[in-house]
């Protein structure tokens, strides 16, 4: 009698189904997410602060959550409010995010001065997470209110759906060609072939604004856009990967099913946007 253990259906297909049921809900989780984020910019100016502020809060928050597991012990009311209020203020001036950031800045060396037992760790990491989150989110706003109407609509949709598209090409030349390494200590994953791909992506979705007409740019200054912001986003990337790996674990939260925190699904945008905005408003389109 053979001793060979009986393979049923459910051990034949239960990992390819586990794996389809993981990118569908994946998948799903990315849809929704994509569509209240589009859905804000195509709203208007207000709406568009409102779920940034949403996103810089969570961002903040989680990562807070990692510099705790790290042993820090920061200001997280000083540091949420004003996470939040960055992509606020900047509806109302751009000066406003320079005031946020004294008074932040003046309330948190307060809290130092009165509290002896409180480090300088802890006085830098709530300084920190909202300038790394909130204000650096907040260009989103002043990208979207830079131009009225349909057509700062479709530019702030496209800066983000470059960066979007750049990591989801780098994602599927890296998987299928790459094989050196970018920075492996830091980010296993990452392959030089997976970078240029991702430089592919965005640049398309920059040639697709420039094709529109809508906008100041010609065909060299939107390519040079894509490739920057594209490498600014791996940047991004790459930096909170470093803080993850920094305090030992996987993903910044658990918000968004297959994809990890809102600081996961964010962190290219956090330096890729301003990126976009800055290159934008000195090139003169904005």
């Amino acid at each position: 009698m053979s001793s060979q253990v009986p393979v049923t259906p459910d051990s034949q297909e239960g990992a390819p189904a586990g794996r389809a049921h993981a990118f569908l809900v994946r998948s799903i989780a990315g849809i929704i997410y994509a569509v209240l984020f589009i859905g804000s910019l195509l709203l208007g100016v207000v709406p568009t602060a409102l779920f940034t502020a949403a996103m810089a809060g969570l961002c903040c928050y989680e990562f807070y959550r990692m510099v705790r597991i790290d042993g820090k012990v920061p200001n997280e009311f000083v540091g949420l409010v004003a996470a939040v209020l960055f992509p606020l203020s900047a509806l109302v001036d751009a000066v406003w995010l320079t005031v946020l950031n004294f008074l932040m800045v003046l309330l948190v060396g307060l809290w130092y001065v009165q509290n002896p037992r409180t480090r300088m760790a802890d006085v830098a990491v709530t300084v920190f997470g909202p300038l790394y989150t909130g204000y650096m989110l907040s260009a989103i706003v002043l990208l979207r209110e830079a131009i009225p109407g349909m057509e700062g609509a479709l530019l702030s949709i496209g800066v983000c759906a470059s960066l979007w598209l750049s990591d989801s090409f780098a994602y599927m030349v890296g998987s299928k060609f790459g094989k050196h390494k970018m920075v492996p200590k830091i980010s296993p994953k990452k392959s030089w072939e997976g970078f240029f791909g991702g430089l592919l992506g965005s640049v398309a979705v920059w040639l697709v604004l420039w094709s529109t007409g809508l906008y100041e740019m010609n065909i060299w200054f939107t390519v040079l856009c894509g490739v920057v912001v594209s490498v600014m986003g791996v940047f991004g990337d790459l930096i909170e990967s470093r803080i993850k790996r920094g305090v030992g674990v996987k993903d910044s939260g658990n918000l968004i099913p297959g994809h990890g925190g809102m600081l996961d699904r964010s962190d290219s945008l956090i330096i890729g946007v301003i990126t976009a905005y800055l290159m934008l408003h000195l090139g003169g389109v904005l």
